[in-house]
């Protein structure tokens, strides 16, 4: 089977380019937006590939969940592990990480950054934890600045999106949660409604869960999907 990344011009609907060389699925894709030209992924063959054309790839031993640029630089990446860590490349060398982060208990399977010196990552072990990139000792850090619990994420995709010091997660219970990065509770949540097509009644389904939450930009407007395929627009007030 090939594995295959493809760029799309979306004015034109035109394939621009496909990239055949990951040997694996491909979980995460990001484009820099200080750097458009440039873009990572991220794959289940335990690697990071670097494209403008191609530049480089980072190799790792376990299956590469996600990755992220930071928004103001094309210089620097971060992306989660199946080996429970984060870790955060300087580009410019990328033969040994400038940070490892060490803290969660199961997969990472998001990482988003806050700003340009703190990012959080989620992990199906039901936290998502905020670090501090300055904080790394020797270039380890294994004290998160805190530790988000509340949602339930034991073994799917619930997302994780950020703005404005929001983070915004799914979970297992069909709920869309939100937490502000100075607060380790969630300051509110949401929960997709299932009903009986039949009865017309409220009803609880175990099977559902929220798959992608995205906020609009840097506003008060979430956008979050569920397994179903059930898309709500939420107003945050």
């Amino acid at each position: 089977m090939t594995w295959l990344q493809e760029v799309w011009d979306v004015a034109r609907g035109q394939l621009v380019t496909e990239m055949k060389e990951h040997e694996k699925r491909v979980w995460s894709i990001d484009i820099s937006t200080a750097d458009p030209t440039l873009l990572a992924s991220g794959s289940d063959d335990g690697s990071v590939n670097l494209w403008r054309v191609s530049i480089g790839t980072i190799k790792t031993k376990e299956n590469v969940c996600c990755v992220q640029f930071p928004s103001d630089s094309g210089r620097s990446l971060a992306f989660g592990s199946a080996d429970h860590r984060v870790y955060y490349y300087d580009l410019r060398n990328p033969k040994l990480p400038l940070c490892t982060m060490i803290g969660h208990t199961k997969t990472v399977s998001y990482v988003r950054f806050v700003d340009s010196s703190t990012l959080v990552s989620s992990s199906t072990d039901n936290t998502l934890k905020l670090w501090d990139l300055s904080m790394s000792v020797s270039g380890v850090n294994e004290a998160p600045v805190y530790s988000f619990m509340g949602h339930t994420n034991v073994k799917n995709f619930v997302g994780l999106s950020v703005s404005d010091g929001y983070l915004a997660t799914g979970s297992e219970t069909n709920e869309v949660y939100v937490y502000h990065k100075a607060f380790p509770m969630p300051v509110l949540s949401y929960k997709f409604k299932t009903v009986d097509p039949v009865s017309g009644l409220e009803v609880e389904d175990a099977s559902q869960f929220i798959s992608s939450v995205c906020w609009r930009g840097q506003s008060s407007t979430l956008v979050a999907a569920n397994s179903t395929g059930n898309i709500k627009i939420l107003e945050i007030v």
